[in-house]
């Protein structure tokens, strides 16, 4: 049976309901239906709110928030789900795992891999009329990093709605050590190489991501700024996959290297960390 395009019955409920089922899939390391049964598939705004109520629900678990992750930056993937922009989830403290000696792959339940620029922010992003000159001049610095995406839905079977609800299918990321001021470089203009043992599985570039990784900044701030949570300074921010994701298991190690950025590093391991 198809979800309903708009799910009736009391929203607030129904956000309730479908953050339990996800939650659950969490909690147990087990993956879950779609959401989209009881959310539908078209209701973004109904998808976010069962992504605040995640939220609150780790953040009253004493989780902090240290940034965010921006997801659909790519025309194909929009097409794909039938979409015109892009989504975003939260970045937890936890999440980061740059200082651990593998990735626990134990905490995931379906994970891939996407190589992105991380911009980490010297100021807010809180203005009512934001430009990308804003923008720029907010941003400390970039870095490479590798995002490790998960879903929580059984075989990553999403509409836009269910990834939404899902924290836009957030799992852990991985920060490189070289910080680039923008005054180096042009974002839109690096290129990626993505290596799993060695061998090439991605390539990609800058403008793979809505033709600069600074527009789907831009979009994050003032989407951000209305939805009553602006960007922040301090907080790291995932603009989105310079190329395709690439499934990955315990044992390999997955290298980027993203032009005047460097490299970035990391190898998955399923014991305990």
């Amino acid at each position: 049976m198809n979800a309903p395009a708009h799910p009736s019955g009391d929203r607030t409920a129904i956000a309730a309901a479908a953050a339990a089922r996800l939650a659950a899939a969490s909690r147990d390391r087990a993956a879950c239906p779609p959401v989209r049964d009881q959310i539908g598939t078209s209701d973004l705004a109904l998808a976010y709110a069962v992504q605040q109520w995640l939220t609150e629900d780790r953040l009253a678990g004493g989780a902090r928030i240290i940034g965010r992750k921006i997801g659909l930056t790519s025309p194909a993937v929009q097409e794909q789900l039938g979409v015109d922009q892009p989504d975003f989830g939260v970045l937890f403290d936890d999440m980061d795992v740059s200082s651990l000696g593998a990735v626990p792959t134990r905490r995931l339940l379906q994970p891939k891999v996407e190589a992105e620029i991380a911009f980490v922010l010297g100021a807010d992003l809180d203005a009512p009329n934001l430009a990308i000159a804003q923008v720029r001049a907010a941003i400390k610095y970039a870095v490479a990093a590798l995002e490790i995406v998960d879903s929580r839905i059984t075989d990553w079977d999403i509409t836009i709605t269910d990834t939404v609800a899902d924290n836009a299918s957030s799992g852990l990321f991985v920060l490189g050590t070289q910080h680039v001021p923008l005054d180096d470089f042009e974002s839109r203009d690096v290129t990626m190489r993505m290596y799993v043992d060695g061998d090439l599985a991605s390539e990609g570039a800058g403008r793979a991501c809505l033709g600069d990784p600074l527009n789907a900044l831009l979009w994050l701030a003032e989407t951000a700024r209305d939805f009553g949570q602006p960007l922040t300074a301090g907080q790291v921010v995932l603009s989105g996959a310079l190329g395709p994701m690439v499934p990955v298991r315990p044992g390999v190690t997955v290298r980027a290297e993203i032009s005047a950025l460097g490299s970035v590093q990391a190898s998955f391991s399923d014991k305990d960390q």
